[in-house]
């Protein structure tokens, strides 16, 4: 298969603890998907931060109503807000994360991120204000509406569907976590949860990543099952979608679904039934290499922003052909 030409990653950012990252003992999990060469290449120079200003290693990204990135870090400031152009226009979030995730935006606007070292998910206003926190902050457990019980464990992702309604997946340890979706309201009251750990339809290893299809359908990345589990809203089991690697999370579009595979350190393109049709990188530091390829956003020009949240880098990759 014939690489696309590297280039010099975007900026170089300050790493997190590679510590905290859970790479598998288990040496199949890492053996990459395999598939034509996805047409991308990275773009070097994409972002810039003015001198004196620092940001954590990337735990997730996706977009502003107003075509900006934000970045959710794992560094003091916790966001980061880049304009089309990869200039830097604000951070803020100051020392409110233990452990930064996931990221997703309502349609107000609003900002709701995962700490799946505090077990919490917040929801902010589109100018940063911390409007509201869901869970018990430093306390995991169960939650159980009837017992007065209001815990995460280990939140990781975020999907808010077209009503409002917001999806949690949880989970981040295998073999602990107590894997699961957890389903609220625009308001965050509990509606209903389903999951649990195992290897049958419907229960989870590690719920690492969920994105919503334009049918409205739940796609949850089931990392160390090496699976994608689709759902009906209500909890009911759809089908199954196996790949090589560490599914981590997804980004579905209108002709293309996205996704990035851990540490097997990989992009992947798929169609819209979930089979993989090409893709690129491999373990390294360099362009287009990846420690740990863990979140990642699509913008409308088909652009694909991946966060390494082991290397501490965010790339920005286009089509190949394209002189952007």
């Amino acid at each position: 298969m014939i690489r696309p030409a590297a280039l010099v990653i975007a900026v170089a950012f300050l790493c997190a603890s590679p510590l905290l990252a859970q790479r598998p003992s288990d040496p199949a999990l890492l053996v990459p998907q395999q598939a034509p060469e996805l047409d991308m290449k990275p773009v070097a120079d994409a972002f810039s931060v003015p001198a004196g200003v620092t940001m954590g290693a990337p735990a997730s990204v996706t977009f502003l109503p107003n075509r900006h990135l934000l970045v959710l870090s794992r560094g003091q400031q916790a966001f980061f807000e880049f304009d089309e152009r990869g200039t830097y226009v604000r951070s803020f979030g100051d020392r409110l994360f233990t452990r930064a995730h996931g990221v997703r935006l309502d349609r107000d606007g609003n900002i709701w991120a995962t700490d799946v070292g505090a077990h919490t998910v917040m929801k902010f206003s589109p100018q940063g204000e911390l409007l509201l926190t869901l869970g018990t902050k430093g306390e995991a457990g169960e939650w159980n509406e009837a017992a007065g019980s209001r815990h995460f464990n280990q939140p990781n992702d975020i999907a808010v569907a077209a009503n409002g309604d917001l999806f949690v997946v949880q989970g981040h340890t295998p073999g602990g976590g107590d894997p699961r979706v957890l389903k609220f309201d625009r308001t965050g009251k509990f509606i209903a949860t389903w999951g649990g750990h195992g290897k049958e339809p419907g229960k989870f290893e590690v719920a690492h990543g969920i994105a919503i299809d334009r049918q409205g359908q739940l796609w949850v990345t089931d990392r160390e099952n090496q699976r994608i589990q689709i759902f009906k809203q209500d909890g009911t089991f759809v089908r199954e979608i196996h790949y090589a690697g560490l599914p981590c999370a997804i980004d579905i579009g209108s002709q293309y679904i996205y996704m990035v595979n851990g540490f097997a350190a990989q992009l992947l393109r798929l169609d819209l039934d979930g089979k993989v049709l090409a893709a690129m990188g491999k373990p390294g530091k360099g362009p287009g290499e990846f420690g740990e390829a863990h979140m990642l956003a699509v913008d409308p020009a088909g652009d694909v922003y991946v966060a390494d949240s082991v290397n501490g880098t965010m790339q920005k990759f286009i089509r190949a052909s394209a002189t952007r």
